[in-house]
């Protein structure tokens, strides 16, 4: 019998990812072990047996048993196969993509796919109009803008939110460094950084993994890490001394950025903002 009551089990994963995390909180420490470790590694979720995982999640194989049971499976397989269906969804090409979203020809399906992308957008803006804690925003932006050198730091999908901020703290005569290199030398870069800079880091799942060795890198050494990612469970949450929850809706599989951006703009004109206030002012907000 599950150890929690589920009313329906999660169809994909996205309703898994989004039970896991409403019941954080409440979660016993192993089996928050194990759902962090899923969440962070669905892959190996989905290609593992019991044994590989367990070892790589460093829980015992029944722990797996007792995580997807408290979820309201009848046991693991059931769980793992809601894993193997995202790797289904996702390995589907864009093309297959692409034909589900052209369902409808000409015109009306290409106005079709921008509305859908609206929507996604209003849905997105909307929950983190919500959600956010100004707090931890208004935070965030003293903590950066006391920054002698902020350092910027995103791959992948993220970069886009990295380059637009590295654009707008230029206009803004903030110093920044954006954390990229044809020749390799990110680490030459990060290496600069000291306690009296600050780093904004942004990684969604499945996350850079050099990303995070940097930006854990960069915590270790006192370099205070703001981050932006999607999950309590994320390993930025638990590296970075401030950190923003982002969800992202999605469209036929393809994820926005809408969110993410509002937010990277907020911080940047924030930042400008917070930087013309007295010496005297920023020295306190920072201590």
């Amino acid at each position: 019998m599950s150890e929690t009551a589920v009313a329906e089990l999660p169809r994909d994963f996205d309703g898994l990812r989004a039970l896991i995390l409403g019941q954080r909180e409440s979660l016993p420490k192993r089996i928050a072990q194990i759902a962090a470790y899923a969440l962070d590694n669905p892959d190996e979720i989905a290609f593992g047996t019991a044994a590989s995982i367990a070892i790589s999640a460093g829980v015992q194989p029944s722990t797996l048993i007792r995580f997807a049971q408290h979820l309201g499976f009848d046991g693991f397989t059931s769980l793992q196969g809601v894993f193997r269906e995202r790797l289904r969804e996702r390995n589907s090409s864009y093309e297959e993509r692409l034909n589900t979203l052209r369902a409808d020809e000409g015109t009306a399906g290409n106005h079709r796919i921008l509305d859908g992308f609206l929507t996604a957008s209003r849905k997105s803006l909307d929950v983190m109009g919500r959600s956010l804690d100004e707090g931890t925003l208004d935070r965030a932006i003293e903590m950066l803008a006391g920054a002698e050198t902020l350092y910027i730091l995103a791959r992948r999908r993220s970069y886009p939110v990295a380059s637009y901020l590295a654009y707008a703290l230029g206009k803004l005569g903030v110093r920044y460094q954006l954390v990229e290199s044809a020749a390799g030398l990110d680490p030459e870069m990060i290496a600069f950084a000291t306690p009296k800079d600050a780093a904004l880091v942004i990684s969604f799942s499945p996350y850079a993994a050099a990303t995070i060795e940097d930006a854990r890198g960069l915590a270790e050494r006192g370099v205070p890490v703001i981050a932006i990612t999607d999950s309590a469970f994320s390993p930025l949450a638990s590296t970075a001394r401030l950190w923003f929850e982002v969800a992202e809706a999605d469209f036929g599989g393809f994820r926005t950025l809408s969110s993410t951006m509002a937010l990277a703009m907020a911080l940047a004109v924030g930042i400008g903002e917070a930087r013309r206030a007295p010496r005297g002012r920023r020295r306190r907000s920072r201590e």
